[in-house]
């Protein structure tokens, strides 16, 4: 075909007028989780990538770490562009986080941290617990850590000197799985997860036995850096997850997880692990 002076004059003005998108706007869009939802389970993890996907119009990239310093650590340093967090690393960077979304279970975004023990244990309440073995989930969790710390924190102890011997789990799961093996005699859990392992699994969940739940307490949020929050990427996650439970993917994903859906709330709804914290003494962030 004869290329004339016109067709390529008409090709140039067509690239002036249409230039092509950045690379950045069709780059997947990076969202980080950590062990803060009820399992690493491959179809949770489909349904969210195909939901989100479908509302993005880009690709998901789902980045799952161990521990919740890993993540957060990921989307501070902007290498992912937002993360499904815990209130304790959110309250912990405030200063650079911005809440999303978060969650919604049994009608609110709230839960509670459980105290565990083995069905069969003698033990009735954390004062029962001296001298025993205990199981953390993760340094970085409300439910699974801060909690119980600010509660012996209120008795004038340390976990150190207080129980003979501590681990960490990295998953509540894993907290509900040791105490019911017997490899602790207590642990410190997300209440929400183990509800839903006695929904999910009770032949796991119903070896042990709830001791103490605490007051209801923000329910773990998603987050994104406060300078990235105008971002039109991040402006469509969070509308996507306003929307998930508008998508059969969504509703199925939320069904897996055993959520309602997500809402919009205010730095207020941290308050109470915020007091907690302050129990502590002072923190980075």
């Amino acid at each position: 075909m004869k290329v004339t002076r016109r067709k390529i004059l008409k090709s140039i003005g067509a690239a002036a007028l249409f230039p092509a998108l950045p690379a950045r706007a069709m780059a997947p869009f990076r969202l980080g989780l950590t062990p803060v939802f009820l399992d690493n389970d491959a179809e949770v993890i489909e349904r969210l990538r195909t939901a989100f996907s479908s509302s993005l119009g880009v690709d998901i990239e789902l980045e799952q770490r161990r521990t919740y310093e890993e993540v957060t650590g990921l989307l501070l340093e902007g290498s992912i562009d937002a993360a499904w967090l815990c209130g304790y690393p959110y309250l912990q960077h405030r200063r650079m986080l911005s809440l999303l979304a978060v969650p919604v279970w049994n009608g609110k975004s709230l839960y509670q941290s459980y105290l565990i023990a083995g069905k069969d244990s003698d033990a009735g309440d954390l004062g029962d617990l001296r001298g025993r073995t205990h199981a953390f989930s993760d340094p970085d969790s409300n439910s699974g850590y801060l909690v119980t710390v600010s509660d012996l924190a209120r008795m004038g102890e340390r976990p150190e000197d207080f129980f003979r011997r501590t681990i960490f789990t990295y998953g509540h799961r894993n907290v509900v799985r040791a105490v019911a093996d017997g490899l602790v005699e207590s642990g410190s859990v997300d209440g929400y997860v183990w509800e839903a392992l006695m929904k999910a699994e009770p032949e796991l969940a119903s070896r042990t036995k709830v001791l103490r739940r605490s007051e209801w307490l923000g329910f773990p949020p998603f987050c994104a850096r406060t300078d990235r929050i105008a971002n039109p990427r991040v402006q469509a996650m969070q509308q996507a997850l306003l929307d998930l439970d508008k998508t059969a993917d969504g509703r199925v994903a939320l069904d897996l997880l055993q959520l309602d859906g997500m809402t919009i709330a205010e730095p207020s709804l941290y308050d109470g692990i915020d007091a907690r914290m302050r129990d502590l003494g002072p923190t980075r962030g």
